[in-house]
């Protein structure tokens, strides 16, 4: 996969695209605090690591086009465009939260931005999203639907039977599988039974890429790829992102099965952030000042949102029972 396109973007798309990344990565780590001090209720899996996947495919997205997501779907959400103050509060069960403060961090959805829903059952994904492209095929809108799964995922009944149906159906979907070498602590190259999630789309018919996950411009051009054929009537695809994750599978997990260094390798050598910022500074696409102004920008937003999660009112026991069910 060439990585040329991307670094076409427009200035406006490439500050857009960082500071995506870096609104999702202070996001990630503040929650980390936040929870391991015990201010947040609730099971986390935080996305820290993984921003280039979520924002080089939610680029060629708009509004109008559905992504459903996984356990770990913070990234997602705020890529697809969710208020960050909205998910924050969600995540602290205020009832003003983007869910009414019931979803919490597994099950935030924002219909009006596209977003699905994060999905709390593995492999619950990929067949939302071939209802949403079975819809946009009918109503012949050109829109698509994407669906994030992860390498666990990627071995789940239900996520062949959807690969199967959107290809029979000749559907506007596309299968992305994040996989981060982890199903939970089962590594992917022991689970995972044709070496690499790729290796599935020619069973299924349809193109399949795979794709450096810490790279985004290598990300952004195979999904803008896909997305394109998908819209004009080309049907499925399937793109495997390989990364790696910051932190465990959960907050608290205590990554016994993973290399002592692992995690801070990636960190040192394979941050997505780190690489953007290198890429264009070197093109002299953009320069670190315009980059150092969002860092600044985005730490105050994340800052906001704590502070407003944590004075926002609390359900009643009156609205127990609102918000639960939603008619699509």
């Amino acid at each position: 996969m060439t990585t040329g396109a991307a670094l076409q973007l427009s200035r406006d798309k490439l500050l857009q695209a960082y500071r995506t990344m870096r609104t999702i990565r202070d996001f990630e780590e503040r929650v980390h605090e936040e929870f391991e001090a015990g201010h947040l209720p609730g099971f986390v899996h935080l996305y820290a690591g993984e921003e280039a996947s979520a924002v080089g495919v939610c680029l060629n997205l708009d509004d109008e086009d559905k992504i459903c997501s996984t356990h770990r779907g913070h990234g997602h959400c705020i890529a697809k465009g969710c208020d960050v103050t909205g998910m924050m509060k969600e995540l602290w069960g205020a009832a003003d939260g983007l869910c009414a403060g019931k979803g919490g961090s597994m099950h935030i959805a924002d219909l009006s931005k596209g977003m699905m829903g994060a999905n709390a059952i593995v492999g619950g994904g990929p067949p939302l999203a071939c209802g949403a492209a079975l819809a946009a095929k009918t109503l012949k809108n050109g829109k698509v639907a994407v669906t994030f799964t992860g390498d666990g995922g990627s071995n789940q009944g239900t996520t062949f039977e959807s690969m199967n149906f959107a290809a029979v159906f000749d559907l506007p979907v596309i299968f992305v599988f994040e996989n981060n070498g982890y199903a939970e602590s089962t590594a992917s190259s022991w689970s995972v039974a044709c070496g690499d999630i790729v290796n599935r789309a020619e069973a299924f018919g349809m193109p399949g890429m795979q794709v450096d996950g810490f790279d985004f411009f290598a990300v952004h051009d195979a999904a803008a790829e896909a997305v394109e054929r998908a819209r004009t009537g080309g049907g499925p695809s399937l793109i495997e992102v390989k990364f790696g994750r910051f932190y465990g599978h959960h907050e608290g997990d205590n990554q016994s099965y993973r290399g002592k260094d692992e995690a801070a390798n990636l960190r040192a050598n394979h941050d997505c952030l780190n690489l953007f910022r290198q890429r264009v500074t070197e093109a002299s696409l953009l320069e670190s000042a315009d980059l150092d102004s969002i860092d600044t920008e985005v730490a105050a937003l994340i800052d906001r949102a704590v502070q407003d999660a944590r004075s926002a009112p609390r359900p009643t026991p009156e609205q127990l029972t609102t918000d639960v069910y939603v008619s699509y």
